[in-house]
């Protein structure tokens, strides 16, 4: 069930609803969501709870994360072994670090717009 509350205080456009959601337990859990639309919201709550469950798993391996940095950053090496004495290859590694945190950045301002 999603009800309709008032519109958001810091963010014009956005509305809050308040989500009534069944889990497979069998117990009911209400969580706010934020959106343009009713359906901007829910989609916001999905997304919420794929990050909540990819963040667990990271949690529980956080390797994973350092392997997958490390794919990043050997990618260029593989694909070109001359890239490696090369200025090129610095600027590349610098540029992969910065837009994983700039990507990792969007999505959460993303998720938090309009709170």
């Amino acid at each position: 069930m999603c009800k309709l509350v008032r519109k958001s205080k810091s963010s014009r456009g956005y509305h809050r609803y308040d989500v009534t959601v069944g889990e497979r337990d069998g117990s009911i859990s209400k969580m706010p969501a934020y959106g343009k639309d009713m359906q901007d919201a829910l989609s916001r709550v999905v997304n919420i709870e794929r990050t909540a469950k990819i963040e667990r798993k990271l949690e529980k391996y956080p390797s994973i994360f350092f392997i997958l940095w490390l794919v990043v950053m050997s990618l260029p090496v593989f694909l070109n072994p001359d890239l490696t004495y090369t200025p090129w290859f610095i600027l590349y590694m610098f540029g992969a670090f910065a837009g994983m945190f700039l990507i990792a950045g969007w999505w959460q301002n993303y998720l938090n717009k309009g709170k």
